[in-house]
């Protein structure tokens, strides 16, 4: 398994000047509208505007229901992370772009969908709704529509450690007599630990962030289904220094997810999957 270098001034050397221009130009794009909006909040009056009765029964439910949906998603992700890693068949291919297909569908196309399957009238939903189960457009909605859209990130991180990885370990554990399942807890899992982990912080902000899955499959009850981003989009035009005081929570949130994930080197298996490989 091949170590990538660490960037070093030698290295950097080696960049083009237009390319260190071209990617300032990307960075400014990206952190002048965050350092515009931190510039419009009230900070002096930041802990009276995000502790209204509104905005703590959001943060409440955002955090409870991105905590329910990151274990959601890892139940499910890690499982078929290891299926798409490490086995094939007729459709190995078409399985793997089902999967990834939320990270490219716009969040309300897959509330639509979502509703259409659980809702009162889909053949999902309507089999629930005679057994005395809703879904649609309860907290449980919001945190199927938070894994729907969440769970690719996971899949990706796990996926690209699990290739990355190689067998080597698994068929030593199989050569001593290891069953498959005994080879999982003890081999595979312990060493995929920490891109489960990053996947599941990214998953996790992936769902704090929600909002067009949850507003078309959920709907916005205060305190059943009205998360963060959706009370930020009703206070924009109400309230609008609320409305930035309650961005900046998500903004600060997702800094620091990012910043644990990669400093924990938990997005490795993400890049591996998409085509670089890391040690």
């Amino acid at each position: 398994m091949r170590r990538s270098a660490i960037p070093t001034a030698g290295t950097a050397a080696t960049v083009p000047g237009w390319v260190v221009a071209v990617a300032v130009a990307g960075a400014t794009f990206v952190a002048v509208p965050v350092l515009v909006l931190g510039g419009r909040a009230d900070w002096a009056g930041l802990p009276t505007l995000v502790t209204t009765p509104e905005a703590l029964d959001a943060l409440g439910l955002s955090l409870w229901t991105a905590v329910a949906s990151t274990l959601a998603c890892v139940v499910l992700g890690v499982p078929l992370a290891l299926v798409l890693a490490r086995t094939w068949f007729p459709g190995h291919a078409v399985l793997r772009a089902v999967v990834l297909l939320p990270l490219v569908l716009p969040p309300v196309v897959s509330g639509l969908a979502l509703l259409a399957t659980l809702g009162r009238r889909g053949p999902v939903g309507a089999v629930l709704e005679d057994l005395g189960v809703g879904v649609a457009f309860t907290t449980t909605a919001v945190v199927v529509a938070h894994t729907y859209v969440s769970l690719p990130f996971l899949v990706l991180s796990v996926e690209g450690a699990l290739r990355v990885a190689g067998t080597r370990g698994e068929l030593a554990a199989a050569t001593l007599g290891a069953s498959p399942s005994r080879t999982f807890w003890i081999v595979t899992l312990p060493a995929i630990g920490p891109a489960v982990a990053g996947g599941a912080l990214l998953a996790f902000a992936r769902s704090l962030g929600e909002f067009g899955a949850t507003l078309t499959f959920a709907g916005s009850l205060q305190g059943i289904t009205r998360t963060l981003p959706i009370e930020i989009y009703l206070l924009r035009e109400t309230d609008p220094d609320a409305a930035v005081a309650l961005s900046m929570l998500l903004v600060v949130a997702a800094l620091v997810v990012v910043a644990v994930v990669h400093s924990a080197g938990g997005t490795r298996g993400l890049r591996a999957a998409l085509g670089r490989q890391h040690a």
